[in-house]
């Protein structure tokens, strides 16, 4: 359930809004299964848009347009299939100003089209090689073919936002007569300001009696607001896809218009608590994958990182950001990495009921913006391997041998070779180096040179914690023989570089094995 104090939008929208009549009711009409599968690389198949119009009905959506009847017959099999899904969503085709795309609807057995026909000078000149007289009298041509064989009709002015406003006004008024029940004004290839869209909103909606319809691209990054602009002017239809895709750059993202009608101007479309599982329904399905950065959906939304930030998120989520996750059935993210203060650090780790001391943090901390210092993100199974081998090596007692320095070389033609200059127990310091199989076996043979040639590595294992590319990787071993008295001693260490940490694991294991003969002495 949604309620107002999950939001924390400026005071002052509502005080830009005073003079704006009031906005009762604005429908959704979705149009990602026709202009968002015209994106590049997208192509769905019948099963794909039946799974996606259901997931829009459930959203919440008034206006399915499910595809273009008349550009196959296999979409118009798709179509009809859609149509008889008993959706509470109305469902439409798209068809042009030609009788046979009207034919084709009908062949689908819907009872709603959305037609258009170009009406900017443009268009008329270039494309349709049309006059104004030919073009308004085809429109009025199909909304009646349309109406007298059942069809309700929406009429749609392709390039509405570059069309002279009088003849604009002079063919809606047409096919308003004509019977079209509603009037779609697209800014075909987003080139308008939202002042100016606007304006020319109000204009048509004083002019008209049928609901006005907005269709806006973001060629200029001015699709929602331009979206925003026709419903504060009198447009009660918003068209749109999920995820903002679409020919081009994309459609105004409807997710976006939904929960800023809801935050600014209190209408409810959608049920907002499904936006984010349909939308990454949709992401799945079309492998349009989204921007981290995408507003209202994208991985970043509710993701922090910056230790002020995350600082203010914990005390209260408003602080740094406009509404909550739950709102769009989305989930927080506390990011642990280069900007990250110890509350981000410390609120994981209590998310994660691990129980780490407060005096060893700082140990923590330096891990951390050390691993993170290459701009990497530390995952929370990263985070507490950190923190287990830090609490894991605070329980061993002093290092009674010190790795000093480390160098090794290797290459596909070059002999690995390690050299390693430790301080042994006696407190005598050793520069040794050894050659092995490979770098970690280099470093290795180093090592038992420097301390006892007779110890040997009795078992090594090596994983990389979240088995990606980038990940921390975690070494165990066992040694066997330290101290000439054939007892066991075991190692472990994370890091982000194998060799280092399969040192820094052996170096574990014999120290361990020297503190266990020292407590022993001291028995």
């Amino acid at each position: 359930m949604v309620s107002e104090d999950m939001f924390a939008v400026s005071q002052y929208n509502q005080l830009a809004l005073s003079g704006v009549g009031p906005i009762k009711d604005v429908k959704i009409f979705d149009t990602t299964l026709r202009d968002g599968e015209q994106a590049p690389g997208i192509a769905l198949n019948p099963d794909d848009k039946v799974r996606i119009a259901q997931a829009l009905d459930d959203l919440g959506t008034d206006i399915i347009e499910a595809g273009f009847a008349a550009s196959s017959d296999i979409e118009r099999d798709i179509l009809k299939q859609i149509g008889k899904l008993g959706l509470n969503a109305r469902v439409c085709s798209l068809a042009r100003c030609v009788k046979k795309d009207i034919d084709a609807v009908i062949d689908s057995d819907l009872d709603y089209v959305h037609t258009f026909i170009a009406t900017s000078d443009l268009h008329m000149k270039y494309k349709l090689k049309m006059t104004p007289e030919e073009v308004k009298a085809k429109a009025v041509e199909t909304v009646e073919y349309a109406r007298e064989h059942g069809l309700d009709v929406m009429f749609s002015c392709e390039d509405a936002t570059r069309t002279r406003m009088d003849f604009m006004k002079d063919i809606l008024l047409a096919v308003q007569d004509a019977g079209a029940e509603s009037a779609n004004i697209p800014d075909t290839v987003g080139v308008i300001i939202p002042k100016a869209y606007g304006a020319m909103i109000k204009e048509l909606h004083s002019a008209l009696k049928i609901p006005i319809s907005v269709h806006c691209h973001n060629d200029m990054g001015l699709a929602l607001a331009n979206s925003l602009a026709a419903v504060e002017n009198g447009a009660t239809i918003v068209q749109g896809c999920l995820n903002g895709i679409g020919e081009r750059t994309g459609n105004v993202a409807l997710e976006e218009v939904a929960v800023n009608l809801y935050a600014n101007y209190g209408v409810k479309t959608y049920d907002l608590s499904k936006i984010a599982s349909t939308c990454a329904l949709v992401e799945r399905i079309t492998g349009f994958s989204l921007a981290a950065n995408k507003p209202i959906v994208g991985y970043n939304a509710f993701a922090h990182e910056s230790g002020i930030h995350v600082h203010g998120v914990m005390a209260n989520s408003l602080t740094y950001e406009p509404f909550k996750p739950e709102v769009v059935g989305a989930k927080r993210h506390i990011i642990v990495g280069k900007l990250s203060g110890s509350h981000a650090v410390e609120g994981k780790l209590e998310e994660m009921n691990i129980k780490f001391p407060q005096e060893h943090m700082p140990e923590l901390m330096e891990a951390v913006k050390r691993m993170s210092m290459t701009g990497k993100i530390v995952t929370d199974a990263e985070l507490e391997a950190i923190a287990e081998d830090i609490m894991w090596k605070k329980s061993v007692e002093k290092r009674e041998c010190v790795l000093d320095e480390l160098t090794v070389v290797t290459g596909r033609t070059t002999t690995p070779t390690a050299t390693v200059k430790i301080t042994r127990t006696d407190g005598k310091s050793v520069t040794v180096a050894e050659t092995g199989v490979g770098p970690v076996n280099a470093a290795v043979n180093a090592i038992r040179k420097a301390i006892n040639p007779k110890m040997t590595m009795e078992e090594y294992k090596l994983s990389a914690i979240t088995g990606k590319s980038d990940s921390m990787c975690q070494v165990a071993v066992t040694m066997k023989n330290v101290q000439n008295d054939g007892e066991m001693s075991f190692g472990r260490a994370v890091g982000t570089d194998i060799v280092e940490t399969s040192v820094d694991a052996t170096m574990a294991a014999i120290n361990r094995d020297f503190s266990r003969v020292k407590r022993k002495k001291e028995c």
